[in-house]
């Protein structure tokens, strides 16, 4: 199995006890390290103050997914999570080789490999109204509305999949119009 780690800073109204600030982002709030399997779909979390690093946030998720799953072989990362202390703590703790995908040039666009599946996800899961700014006054509250938001992903693909529904339109193509309305009469 492959996963990916990246981080999400959000910003929103949390306890100045859990959260912090990001330098690097210049942003107030909390960060989100979340590892997913190679459709983009959670195994492991983390939501950790925008002040800790991503080395400690990747620790810290990659411990819980290590009590989830023992048979990872590799995992890859962003340049975020670059660092030889890590990766050898991730091959000493877990037997997980860190793979890190960097861009070759640092100002132009670049689809990187398996990159694009994790930030997919926080795609996602930033539809979710919730989700898009911090309103949970703790990170427990904080993770769990995470998890509900990939429930409700999970249980709306599988009941298209059963029903055997199309998947929705999203870009170009014909949209569906909505049913005319008859016409009211006597107003």
């Amino acid at each position: 199995m492959h996963h990916r780690l990246p981080d999400r800073e959000v910003r929103g109204h949390v306890g100045k006890a859990t959260s912090g600030y990001h330098g690097g982002k210049k942003i107030t709030g909390r960060g989100r390290h979340l590892i997913v399997d190679t459709e983009g779909w959670p195994l492991a979390l983390a939501v950790t103050a925008a002040s800790v690093s991503d080395k400690a946030g990747a620790r810290l998720a990659a411990g819980r997914l290590i009590q989830l799953f023992t048979t990872l072989q590799l995992m890859w990362a962003d340049t975020g999570y670059n660092g030889k202390p890590l990766r050898d703590w991730m091959k000493a703790t877990a037997g997980i080789t860190l793979e890190i995908v960097a861009r070759t040039s640092p100002h132009s666009f670049q689809v990187l490999k398996r990159r694009w599946v994790v930030e997919r996800t926080f795609g996602w899961l930033m539809r979710y109204r919730r989700l898009a700014r911090d309103y949970e006054r703790t990170i427990a509250h904080h993770e769990a509305m995470i998890w509900w938001a990939t429930v409700f992903i999970m249980t709306k693909r599988l009941t298209r999949y059963e029903t055997g529904q199309p998947q929705p339109a999203r870009w170009g193509g014909k949209q569906p119009r909505p049913a005319q309305q008859a016409a009211l009469s006597g107003l």
